[in-house]
């Protein structure tokens, strides 16, 4: 009889939970907005105690021109800050928390291409890929010890959770998004990135530079990630529909200048 129960309660979860993502793909959401946005926020609280936050002005300045001239698109108050960390690296968080690591300015070589991670971390957000994560594994698990999670994020359950969210180094686990949510947030991050008036072309030579600069990784197949190959191909594929929106910004005034 209570296996009976728990099957009828996660089947009436799991049609409760049917959304539809930014591009049209079903997903299964389970988890309050706002309990989300608690997580992330939890998350980012300890990453700044934890890691070293950059005291270079001109850097963060630069680094906030172009996400702004992005999260305007969106609306919302979102907090950014870069961290000190040799890693091309950046993440964006449930509550409108994004992060950026000092290492990535090296590798993304001008405002455009700044624009093309930071689009992308940002669709993964808006996309609510983390949800769809947490989500999975609560359809799984009935949920069992994810909301202690939210105030123990170092506890071998919250690192779990906070690797679904996407910031698993930072708490000693790893969990990439997969290859579906990661092409996703490419395709949707390219959208936002040329509505905002940055040159979609240059994510093509962004993921140049970060196939050159990340060198000895795995193979495609070896990897939850898309191939650097694979994503430019796909940037490619789409680049038309993004050259349009990226002319349309431009025509309506929308030309950033951030350095």
């Amino acid at each position: 009889m209570t296996h009976r129960i728990i099957t009828l309660v996660t089947a009436l979860f799991l049609l409760a939970g049917c959304s539809t993502s930014p591009t049209g793909r079903s997903q299964l959401v389970l988890m309050p907005d706002s309990q989300m946005n608690q997580m992330g926020l939890q998350a980012f609280t300890n990453i700044k105690q934890k890691t070293p936050v950059s005291s270079n002005r001109k850097s963060s300045n630069y680094v906030e021109c172009v996400t702004n001239a992005i999260t305007r698109q969106v609306g919302g108050h979102w907090e950014v800050v870069v961290f000190e960390d040799d890693s091309a690296n950046a993440f964006a968080l449930p509550g409108s928390k994004i992060g950026v690591h000092t290492g990535l300015l090296k590798v993304a070589t001008n405002q455009d291409q700044l624009a093309t991670v930071i689009g992308h971390e940002i669709a993964h957000v808006l996309a609510r890929h983390s949800n769809e994560r947490v989500s999975q594994k609560f359809a799984v698990e009935q949920g069992l010890g994810l909301v202690n999670a939210v105030a123990s994020p170092t506890s071998g359950t919250g690192k779990t959770l906070m690797g679904m969210m996407g910031v698993g180094a930072q708490f000693g686990i790893l969990m990439p998004f997969n290859r579906v949510q990661e092409s996703e947030a490419d395709v949707y991050g390219l959208e936002l990135m040329a509505k905002a008036g940055f040159d979609p072309r240059e994510s093509v030579n962004l993921w140049i530079n970060m196939g050159k600069a990340n060198k000895g990784q795995p193979p495609e197949f070896l990897s939850t990630h898309p191939s650097h190959s694979t994503r430019i191909s796909d940037l490619k594929a789409r680049m038309n529909s993004a050259m349009q929106l990226y002319q349309n910004a431009r025509n309506t005034g929308k030309r950033p200048a951030c350095s």
